[in-house]
């Protein structure tokens, strides 16, 4: 039997009494918050905390085999023990909170509300127990995760009452404060009388979740409070010296006795506590295992209906197996002869290919009298002839606008007609210094220079600024690649041998006598194309010489202003003013990765580069231009992309590097041109729609595997459930586009017409 010394203290007031809530829901901001409102609240006097807890009706239990079922439709046993499994998991999470104001030696009541709506349930319990003040812990996942769209601020000013301050902690610390607008109704002395029972000392075990009062010189303040009010009053001091006094020393052991048998009583009570938990949760197991064994037969059943389900698809399979077989046979038979075909094409390419080589010889032969021709035209004293100024208004008709062929930072180019010959007639802006040094530079060095892909400088009207170039029909190479005035695009052959002409004008230039020129200024609009699009390069105004008295080529540099145009500056020569044959290259790269793409310049080379490293090199390439061969064009675009590297250092040499590979390339190229120029008479099978028996205009793939051309399946499909070819059913009528056989088909009927 536990013995009790009771004795009556004074009971405390109302008003000494300051209620605290703390909204918990066992996150890190809801304990950062509680351990707040203690360091907060414990100073201004006697604290009673309430711990609030929200958690949602449960309405389903989980199965074993992870989803849920209505509470309604389990046993009840089921549902008991789920019941049990969930306040014991809600006391486990509040043991921590209690635990931490045990630390604190503060009081503490622990509030479960079940409800789906939290904030509406902490608004009701606050106006039930009259709570003046609520801290509620804030993150991004908190009590208050179902407020979605509204600040947690704002949603418990809506909420909560106007007698209640709200204190928001964030991290640790007061992020926002929601004042009280009114006081709470003031209670009677007979309100506080019920509310406040008279508190008595107990010396034996309590299970109180919390105790309130303070050790001092080694004297103890002991109290127990009543579960109606919550509330406990410690002994004063002097009512503790004058009890201490009238005791004698046994009733101070007898105390302590007391003291360590409540201690025991108290483990004794844990122990129970904790062995009624493991019954609960062996309860619950065994349920759950009764679950699933209910389950496992029920999965038997559905596994045998499935199994009978499965044998007769099997055998459905097994005849679409032997339909099949015999599709095979015939599409064997018709590989066969579309090989024999091939092997006929074969050989018709291989004697075209040695024709293109003559001709190749020929024209090799014809270019060695054309160049001795320019050398000894270029060891005249006057390389071009010289014009008057009428001469060049009567070619262009005064100028007209109707011959106005192009416009640039430099000056404006008109067609005229000198002696019944075309020309291109380029008027520089005048009255500056800038523009007439580059008239005498671009006359110096077009004057001396003759490559069958740099632009001829025919002549020159020196006293107005006046040069007259040959005429290139087919205008520059960037009007061509943007396909202005609805030009008909590049072939990727084409593109090849252009980029292979503009490396050898380059080389050229770098190993002109006596010293190398650096063109700088090298782009697509600088780049002409003449009526069989052979290209050469122009507009030379902006290039400068590089002394190399003893120094190769390749290590020269020269100091200069940095000029041309933005996206084709070499990085370097932009950064340091310094500008090298590798400045050339730059451009050169940019230019190749265009003849690819078929795009911008800005952010090209990054845009390549990403594409090759994923393997996606074809969804960037300019469709316009054909089918391109996967193995020379990603070649092709790696050396570009070696070209525009940043650091000229890491840039290829352009004559023992980058024209090799341009020139394996061409000859691909033009081989290529000759299979084109001379296609098959007639299309190839697969071209050939199965019902129509003509070439597809759109093709597109069935869900039986074959393709047909969209409108001769679709007009099939509105009559038919069946296949064209199998005459089994469609599994679907689903049509995939077939884009690589349609450009396929394009690009031979482009070439057989």
């Amino acid at each position: 039997m536990e013995k009790e010394f009771v004795e009556e203290v004074p009971e405390p007031s109302a008003a000494s009494l300051l209620s605290i809530a703390v909204a918990v829901n066992g996150s890190k901001s809801s304990k950062r918050a509680a351990r707040w409102a203690l360091d907060k609240f414990l100073p201004e006097g006697i604290v009673h905390f309430k711990l609030l807890y929200v958690r949602p009706k449960i309405t389903v239990v989980p199965t074993p085999m992870g989803n849920y079922l209505p509470i309604s439709k389990v046993r009840d046993d089921v549902a008991t023990a789920y019941k049990k499994e969930i306040e014991w998991h809600t006391t486990s999470m509040l043991l921590t909170y209690r635990q931490m104001l045990t630390d604190r030696r503060v009081e503490a009541e622990n509030v479960t509300i079940e409800s789906d709506d939290v904030a509406d349930a902490l608004a009701r319990e606050i106006s039930k127990l009259r709570i003046s003040k609520l801290v509620v812990g804030a993150s991004s996942q908190n009590v208050f995760r179902n407020f979605k769209g509204h600040k947690l601020s704002s949603k418990i000013a809506n909420c909560c009452p106007s007698f209640c301050t709200v204190y928001v902690v964030s991290k640790g610390k007061l992020a926002s404060i929601r004042a009280a607008t009114s006081q709470v109704d003031d209670l009677t002395n007979d309100e506080i009388s019920t509310k406040n029972l008279p508190c008595t000392v107990l010396h034996s075990g309590s299970t109180s979740s919390s105790s309130c009062g303070t050790f001092k010189e080694g004297r103890s303040s002991l109290f127990i409070y009543e579960d109606t009010s919550s509330s406990s009053v410690s002994l004063s001091e002097q009512q503790f010296d004058s009890r201490i006094g009238s005791s004698s020393g046994s009733s101070l052991f007898m105390d302590q006795s007391l003291v360590m048998e409540n201690a025991a009583s108290v483990d004794q009570i844990d122990i129970d506590s904790e062995l009624q938990k493991l019954r609960v949760e062996l309860k619950h197991l065994q349920n759950m295992v009764e679950v699933v064994q209910n389950e496992s037969i029920a999965s038997s059943e559905v596994l045998s209906a499935h199994h009978i389900k499965e044998e007769a698809i099997l055998k459905e399979i097994e005849g679409r197996e032997e339909v099949i077989r015999k599709l095979t046979r015939l599409e064997i038979k018709r590989r066969e002869a579309v090989e024999r075909e091939a092997e006929y094409i074969m050989e018709y390419v291989e004697k075209e290919v040695q024709f293109g080589r003559d001709a190749e010889e020929s024209a090799a032969q014809a270019s060695c009298h054309k160049e001795r021709f320019e050398k000894a035209f270029s060891c005249e004293t006057e390389p071009y002839k010289t014009y008057t100024w009428e001469e060049i208004e009567s070619a262009t008709l005064c100028f007209s606008d109707s011959l106005k062929i192009g416009m640039g930072a430099n000056g404006t180019v008109y067609k005229g007609r000198f002696h019944h010959t075309l020309a291109a007639v380029k008027v520089l802006h005048s009255n500056e210094a800038h523009g007439n040094k580059q008239f005498k530079q671009e006359l110096d060095i077009l004057g001396r220079i003759r490559h069958p892909h740099m632009l001829v400088l025919l002549g020159a009207c020196l006293d107005r600024g006046c040069l007259v170039y040959e005429f290139m029909e087919n205008g520059s190479l960037d009007d061509r690649l943007q396909c202005r005035d609805n030009s008909p695009p590049l072939p990727w052959f084409f593109r090849f041998r252009i980029a292979w002409e503009v490396a050898s004008a380059l080389a050229f230039l770098h190993s002109s006598n006596p010293d190398p020129i650096i063109h700088r200024d090298l782009k697509p609009a600088n780049i002409l194309l003449d009526c069989n699009f052979v290209s050469k390069i122009g507009d030379v105004g902006l290039s400068t010489l590089l002394s190399t008295v003893n120094f190769p080529v390749s290590s020269i540099y020269k100091d200069t202003a940095p000029v041309g145009t933005i996206c084709y500056i070499d990085p370097e020569y932009q950064r340091t003013g310094r500008v090298s044959p590798k400045s050339d290259v730059y451009a050169l790269g940019i230019v190749i990765l265009q003849l690819l793409t078929g795009k911008l310049p800005m952010g090209l080379a990054y845009i390549v580069e990403s594409a090759v490293e994923d393997d996606s090199l074809s969804d960037i390439l300019d469709a316009k231009a054909g089918q391109w061969p996967d193995k020379e064009t990603q070649e092709l675009a790696q050396l570009g992309l070696h070209c525009a590297e940043l650091r000229h250092k890491d840039r290829p040499d352009l004559e023992d590097q980058v024209l090799p590979v341009l020139e394996r390339l061409r000859i691909m190229a033009d081989e290529a041109k000759i299979l084109v120029n001379h296609p098959s008479p007639t299309p190839p099978s697969h071209f050939i729609c199965p019902i129509l028996q003509e070439v597809m205009e759109d093709p597109c793939v069935a869900s039986d595997g074959y393709t047909y051309d969209r409108k001769a399946i679709d007009t099939w499909l509105e009559v038919n459930e069946t296949s064209p070819m199998t005459n089994l059913p469609l599994p679907n009528k689903n049509l995939i586009p077939s884009h690589s056989l349609r450009s396929a088909i394009m690009e031979w009927r482009s070439i057989a017409k």
